[in-house]
């Protein structure tokens, strides 16, 4: 069973939240601090947070940045903060989705359902391990190493690498990338693909330019540019 972390400082909110995971077939894990809501991570090791920005001692970006410090575990924001710059500090921040509030439990749960998906599902164009100078990416196993070390990212932006590597020196635009990475239901700004390509740009920094890169087409979109 998949167990998703509520990290959610009002108790009501939690409750409602808590019921219609369970009903959805989920193991929850309930935390009403920052501080607490780090512990039961690192215990509980969820499938999924949910994350509220404002709690009581440690806040939202705290903890988020403690559980991608840790791993790719999946985490969707969920705040009454429904300023768009809020959002992109969430998925600058390397969330993978951003609910505000007041939302609806049904959306919530298929939100979840469909960012638990896109972590979860191998990438079907490409099973395979590709090797592209010093960086291999093997697509069944979603993994990526460079120069023999294991490169971490958060699952959305994995995602994005592995859906632009799989086909190389392909332009993409960024409504391609976000129908195909994000989700057709995603609302949000496009801007949240130019912030995923600029970590992934900065986890693989050591990549050398003359083996490949993601190369920006101005006006166009991105390109995962190889020699073929």
């Amino acid at each position: 069973m998949q167990t998703i972390l509520i990290a959610e400082d009002e108790p009501a909110i939690s409750q409602v939240l808590k019921v219609y995971l369970a009903k959805a077939g989920f193991g929850v894990v309930q935390a009403f601090t920052g501080t607490e809501a780090i512990e039961k991570f690192h215990r509980e090791s969820p499938s999924l947070v949910l994350l509220d920005v404002m709690m009581p001692g440690k806040d939202g970006w705290a903890v988020l940045k403690e559980i991608r410090s840790a791993g790719r575990c999946p985490v969707i924001m969920l705040t009454a903060l429904n300023d768009v710059n809020y959002r992109l500090d969430g998925l600058n921040g390397g969330a993978d989705d951003y609910i505000s509030k007041p939302f609806i439990a049904d959306e919530v749960v298929a939100r979840v359902r469909a960012v638990l998906r896109r972590s979860e599902e191998p990438q079907q164009a490409s099973e395979r391990v590709s090797h592209y100078g010093s960086l291999t990416i093997d697509f069944t196993a979603h993994r990526i190493t460079l120069g023999g070390k294991e490169i971490t990212l958060t699952p959305r932006d994995l995602s994005l690498l592995l859906f632009l590597a799989s086909s190389p020196n392909r332009t993409f635009t960024r409504d391609q990338l976000l129908d195909e990475v994000w989700g057709q239901d995603y609302d949000g700004s496009d801007r949240a693909v130019d912030l995923s390509v600029k970590r992934i740009r900065k986890a693989l920094v050591k990549w050398p330019s003359a083996e490949g890169e993601i190369k920006t087409l101005r006006g166009l979109g991105y390109q995962f540019v190889v020699e073929e």
